[in-house]
């Protein structure tokens, strides 16, 4: 449990010790000499000078890759062999578990209680969970004509290419690079440029457990330009990124123009929020509205940040989440009282106050929040922002935004709640509150949504597979699902 006070984080932060190099082939790398400040949005100043990766650190990362791949033990290992070495990296990260929370919390803003308690659980359950999975995946062989043998094998797809965000740097590298690693694949990891050390020690720590040299290979870099050269590159086998809907786009035209390489992608989100007047508890439905878009100071890609509500219960609802709103406790990420951080750095910060600016331009009611606060910190601050009379046509309502603003939009019966819901390119979310259970399956099967919560949001575990439909992507993260990802199926038939 995390139980520092503000003071002995802050000492922590100062103690701490940075990476700087990328983690190519077992060793750190400083590469060509190129480098980039990561800057704290907690206070805006220099952490660390990263190095910065192009075309010749990817190169070399994927030619360690590809040789760990072609000749190294890494694939050919019993699959109990590679679950071991995945538990002693999450052991390792429970070990550094402090350390790596407040990097986390230093490098893109997110309270350290939630960087501790959210982030680095859920990676050490993520290495943990596919640790104790890999020998446990099974062949087929399935009945055939009685004078043969078919088999059905799956086989490592070879050299993985992951490209995750800063949002959540552990937990969505974690969600790409252990199922990779556990069907016996070796990858090359490029975080954020905004978000680089976590992974730099993820990289060092996954070493340090026993991964053999090349497994596991970390660039720093900047999307343009080593996010571009991994998606090119022809020795790169299976892409897997997180990230914007354009992006994602990038990628797919990366694949056509190079080897044609398989792209799995997780993008963004306008997820509705659906509160029916049956709702079970009207209160904990609307304050978990609050919650969800407030939390990670709303750059989030399941954030529910369309809140569809019911007319006749409206009022009640809005007045709850204004309520919650305003008495979030922003503040310094190393303070373990702060309930909302700060948003990832200036540039983001003026683009989520860009779609505050468009919406009052379009007619939304702004009721709380909207301006930037703590600014005499250095931080990059945002009060949480509520708006009403949201419609379906405003900005507001159709693109994601990626910070704190939650857009209500009101609605007379199910079928309405149903179209507003789906009139969305998105689809990788959405909540439903009800209390009728007839509602509640056939609201969900109505929606299109790769994960849909009923009487709750943001629940779930590793047992079950997250992703999207529609613009949201395609693929899955989590769960035995992911393997298929890395995976190729193979079929043997033997004539007896």
């Amino acid at each position: 449990m995390l139980d520092d006070s503000h003071e002995e984080w802050l000492r922590r932060a100062k103690a701490l010790e940075l990476p700087t190099a990328h983690r190519i082939d077992g060793a750190d790398e400083p590469g060509g000499g190129a480098t980039y400040t990561v800057r704290s949005p907690r206070d805006g100043r220099p952490l660390v000078e990263v190095a910065d990766g192009a075309t010749a650190e990817v190169d070399a990362a994927v030619a360690a890759a590809r040789r760990a791949f072609d000749s190294g033990p890494w694939p050919r290992l019993a699959p109990a062999d590679r679950g071991r070495v995945l538990l002693r990296i999450a052991d390792l990260l429970e070990t550094h578990r402090a350390d790596l929370a407040l990097t986390v919390s230093l490098e893109m803003g997110k309270p350290i209680t939630d960087a501790y308690e959210i982030e680095l659980r859920a990676a050490i359950n993520t290495f943990r969970w596919y640790g104790q999975l890999a020998d446990k995946l099974t062949d087929e062989a399935p009945h055939v004509a009685p004078d043969a043998l078919a088999l059905i094998t799956r086989e490592p797809a070879g050299v993985v290419g992951a490209v995750v965000p800063w949002n959540f740097p552990l937990t969505l590298a974690s969600w790409k690079v252990a199922p990779a690693l556990a069907a016996g694949c070796t990858v090359v990891l490029k975080p954020s440029e905004s978000s680089p050390l976590s992974a730099l020690l993820l990289g060092r720590l996954a070493d340090e457990a026993g991964l053999p040299p090349g497994v596991l290979n970390v660039v720093t870099g900047d999307g343009p330009t080593a996010g571009r050269a991994i998606g090119l590159h022809p020795d790169v086998d299976v892409l897997a990124f997180t990230g914007s809907t354009a992006v994602g786009r990038h990628f797919l035209r990366y694949a056509a123009d190079s080897n044609l390489k398989r792209v799995w992608l997780e993008l963004g989100g306008k997820s509705p929020n659906i509160i029916l007047p049956d709702a079970p508890d009207l209160d904990r439905a609307a304050t978990t509205a609050a919650w969800g878009i407030f939390f990670n100071q709303g750059e989030m890609c399941t954030a529910p940040s369309r809140l569809l509500v019911h007319r006749s219960i409206a009022d009640r609802v809005i007045e709850t989440v204004v309520e919650r709103a305003t008495a979030l406790r922003i503040g310094d990420p190393l303070d373990p009282a702060t309930e909302m951080g700060a948003l990832v750095g200036e540039s983001h910060l003026a683009r989520v106050q860009e779609h505050i600016a468009g919406g009052l331009d379009e007619g939304a009611r702004l009721l709380t929040g909207g301006v930037r606060t703590l600014a005499d910190t250095g931080g990059t601050f945002l009060e949480p922002t509520v708006f009403d009379r949201v419609e379906p046509r405003m900005r507001l309502a159709r693109e994601e935004i990626f910070g704190p603003v939650l857009s209500v939009l009101t609605f007379d019966d199910v079928a309405e709640a149903v179209a507003l819901a789906n009139a969305t390119e998105y689809g990788l979310a959405a909540g439903l509150w009800t209390s009728d259970l007839s509602t509640a399956h056939r609201v969900s099967r109505a929606l299109k949504a790769g994960t849909v919560w009923v009487n709750c949001y943001e629940e779930g575990d590793l047992t079950v597979p997250f992703g999207g439909m529609k613009q949201s992507g395609n693929g899955r993260d989590k769960s035995a699902h992911a393997i298929e990802k890395y995976t190729e199926l193979k079929t043997t038939w033997i004539q007896l």
